[in-house]
């Protein structure tokens, strides 16, 4: 097998993320070690093997034939491979997952309460303070984390695009962010002048904390100066939304994301212009979003329709 040209290829062409290269090259060690070869019973027999033998998850054994699928269409393109024989198989059923969100009046909540962390009276305050004092950078740290999740949960964007943003990335007199998506497809989402207002708050705390920043440098930056990376982001979500009420289940970037798609769509919005924001390749990605709001839907009117309970059906219409 191919899999270091493959790996090349989809790093410098595809430009896929290294944490996604990993997952397949581990995907395409795998199946070499499996002994299968690239036809659609070599196929069809790894993936028996991995749902019967290996115990893995239908969704699992999706994404395992998804990469081998990649990688036949990679060898299709050298000539090297006639058809794609991971196309003939058929693959296992998957459950669908109905994506998790948090509460609105959960997430009003928690702007309210953190408020102070990023008002301009706050940010007076740490300009008071030498940069290097223990109070500054606590001040600094807390508006940041504050604004990970306003950026998270205003724009809906994924946690590799919001750590992806450079200083270029933001026009704050046309109240838009440019953010560079899967594929390398650029979008522009429109911001709130709330958030507008508090990213210039944060801006003049991180100039003044870690010195004025180029437009190529990271628009949110570290207390040490550095760019976002995945574990610090995840930490910040964890931590703001762990001190705050009505935050149950999973505390995440991605949830944050699903949050203000569904809030969104109950609030009107078209799924094209939600699919156009959230940077999706397809209208099938966003409408997830729908049968979430269906299920919330059924449970409002379980709960209150007159004829909804146990004995409903003895009345008359």
């Amino acid at each position: 097998m191919q899999i270091d040209a493959f790996i090349e290829y989809a790093g410098g062409i595809r430009r896929y993320s290294p944490r996604t290269l990993d997952l397949y090259r581990e995907v395409l060690e795998r199946f070499e070690a499996s002994g299968e070869a690239l036809t659609p019973t070599g196929v069809r027999n790894y993936e028996v093997q991995l749902l019967d033998m290996e115990k893995m998850s239908a969704r699992t054994v999706g994404m395992h034939l998804s990469v081998l699928s990649s990688y036949c269409k990679f060898l299709m393109k050298k000539g090297e491979l006639e058809s794609n024989p991971v196309h003939l198989v058929r693959r296992p059923k998957q459950e669908k997952r109905l994506p998790s969100f948090y509460r609105e009046d959960a997430m009003k909540a928690y702007f309210s309460s953190t408020a102070p962390d990023a008002d301009a009276l706050n940010l007076d305050f740490l300009l008071s303070l030498p940069p290097g004092d223990k109070t500054a950078l606590e001040l600094y740290e807390r508006r940041l984390r504050r604004l990970i999740v306003s950026v998270l949960y205003g724009t809906g964007v994924r946690r590799s695009e919001l750590i992806s943003l450079n200083i270029r990335s933001l026009n704050l007199a046309r109240h838009t962010l440019s953010v560079l998506g899967k594929g390398d497809k650029m979008r522009e989402i429109p911001l709130t002048s709330s958030l507008c207002d508090e990213i210039s708050l944060y801006l003049k705390a991180a100039d003044y904390m870690l010195g004025p920043a180029g437009a190529e440098e990271p628009l949110l930056r570290t207390p040490s100066g550095k760019r976002l990376y995945t574990v610090f982001v995840d930490r910040a979500v964890k931590k703001e939304l762990s001190e705050a009420e009505g935050f149950t289940g999973r505390k995440s970037p991605h949830v944050l994301r699903h949050t203000i798609a569904s809030e969104l769509l109950d609030g009107g919005t078209d799924l094209n212009s939600i699919k156009e924001m959230l940077g999706h390749s397809s209208l099938a990605a966003t409408q997830v979003y729908t049968h979430s709001t269906i299920e919330r839907l059924k449970k409002v009117y379980m709960n209150a329709h007159p004829r909804a309970n146990k004995n409903g059906g003895n009345y008359g219409d």
